[in-house]
């Protein structure tokens, strides 16, 4: 019987910057943008000339019509009224043919896939923000299709399709969807001048001369770019790409709020600016609505985020060759159960992931 695998748990407060790994006790109206790769950190907690910031962020991003038939949306998990807990599934994409523009390519299947996979749940009380990662490789039903790895399912059909697949999965409603294009790091972390991330494991980037060694990096451009996305370096492959994808957020939302990025309106415009082209949000999720839930998140802590990447069941091989990541069924259950029963604190606390 093989062993479970799980991530370890993050939190925000991790901060790797000048020099020592640092605790952030700062309060911000937009902890749900730390996450979205913090460009709405900036929106949701710049103060007076935030519906500036709002216009310009509407402006400049995309929208995605998942555009469910009768039928689709009938058969989708069915959300108790009561319920106001909110789940958002997040994504980053790549396009192949390097236009982000063309955001409603993104309601079918396209020459693309997701290099990372986020499922983010907000309690009711908006006391807490729960983000999971999930590999990209986990053998699942995918609607339609059969069985197959997770993200071949934005392949076959677009990001409708994913959102069914991983609604499937955990029988759980999925209330919004959001994006960036992989360039969107890039570009962020050049907006910044920079992110400084406590790199764990020495690497050289696949195919590149790009070396990472063990403490303290900053990390701008395409190299910022190849540490989120790397994995062939790795043993354990996807689930430390998912790690570092995690880290460079979490130190990318404490440097924002560490350095005075909230109040400096020139840099804040920087970042809209550059970023929000590579960002995408179902219909639904406009930025009005990220403002209003920034405010209901006014109060939470960015120590308190939790981070932590799904539980596998051991790696194999498909029927047809490809290298696979079993799902665990429990742990696809157990949390299927506390999304549904907005008890996921109750969950981690009794399934510690590895690492916490």
């Amino acid at each position: 019987m093989k062993k479970e695998r799980s991530g370890e748990v993050l939190f925000l407060s991790r901060s790797a910057r000048n020099g020592a790994e640092r605790r952030s006790r700062k309060r911000t109206r937009g902890v749900i943008g730390s996450i979205i790769v913090v460009l709405l950190v900036a929106v949701l907690g710049a103060g007076y000339y935030v519906f500036d910031l709002q216009r310009q962020f509407s402006s400049k991003s995309n929208t995605v019509s998942l555009g469910f038939s009768e039928a689709e949306q009938q058969a989708r998990p069915i959300k108790d009224p009561d319920d106001k807990s909110m789940n958002i599934l997040m994504l980053g994409v790549d396009h192949a043919d390097g236009n982000t523009s063309e955001a409603t390519a993104l309601d079918g299947a396209v020459s693309q896939r997701s290099d990372s996979m986020m499922l983010v749940h907000i309690p009711e009380d908006r006391s807490q923000v729960y983000v999971m990662s999930m590999v990209r490789d986990m053998y699942v039903n995918i609607p339609g299709y059969g069985m197959n790895k997770l993200n071949a399912a934005i392949s076959f059909g677009g990001v409708p399709l994913l959102l069914q697949t991983v609604e499937g999965l955990f029988d759980t409603k999925i209330d919004h969807v959001a994006m960036i294009d992989f360039e969107g790091f890039k570009e962020l972390s050049t907006a910044l001048g920079g992110v400084t991330v406590n790199n764990d494991i020495e690497f050289t980037a696949h195919d590149t001369d790009y070396f990472y060694p063990v403490g303290e990096i900053t990390l701008e451009g395409d190299r910022a770019l190849r540490f989120v996305r790397e994995r062939k370096s790795f043993i354990n492959g996807d689930y430390q790409r998912v790690a570092n994808q995690r880290k460079f957020i979490a130190a990318a939302a404490n440097q924002v709020l560490s350095t005075g990025t909230v109040t400096n309106p020139v840099k804040l415009y920087e970042i809209v600016d550059k970023v929000s082209p590579y960002l995408t949000f179902d219909e639904d999720f406009d930025a009005a609505t990220l403002v209003g839930l920034g405010l209901q998140l006014k109060n939470v802590d960015t120590e308190n985020m939790a981070m932590f990447t799904l539980p596998t069941a051991g790696s194999s091989t498909s029927a047809d060759g490809q290298s696979i990541e079993l799902a665990s069924e429990l742990a696809i259950q157990q949390i299927g159960e506390a999304l549904r029963t907005d008890s996921m604190a109750e969950y981690l606390k009794a399934n510690p992931p590895e690492g916490e």
